[in-house]
């Protein structure tokens, strides 16, 4: 019993210190942020692995499950947000090498 209170009091103290953390972090970080937090997340992810060897009730596998699809969900968001950001940054006009073949096609095709 004394160590469930221990754990959900580190819970609750690194809950309460990444919304801070995180709440400090200007509007326009956030992106590249949540894209650095990736490799953290796939740490999370090999943790739930080795706490699923060690779970041995009902609670500990439904806890085991949830921290599983959680972290999951962070990763691939993660994944999916870092996608977005870096097409941003994607030239829209066409590159002369795609412009010439374009170009070249439509000759071809007259």
């Amino acid at each position: 019993m004394n160590s469930l209170v221990v754990a959900i009091t580190l819970f609750v103290l690194a809950l309460l210190i990444g919304v801070e953390v995180i709440g400090k972090v200007p509007a326009t970080l956030h992106t590249p942020l949540m894209s650095g937090a990736n490799s953290i997340h796939g740490i999370v992810i090999v943790g739930v692995v080795i706490g699923a060897a060690s779970a041995d009730s009902v609670l500990g596998y439904v806890l085991i499950f949830l921290a599983a699809v959680l972290g999951t969900m962070n990763v691939v968001g993660g994944y999916v947000v870092t996608d977005r950001m870096l097409e941003m940054f994607k030239s829209s006009t066409p590159k002369k090498s795609e412009a010439r073949a374009t170009i070249a096609t439509k000759e071809k095709t007259k």
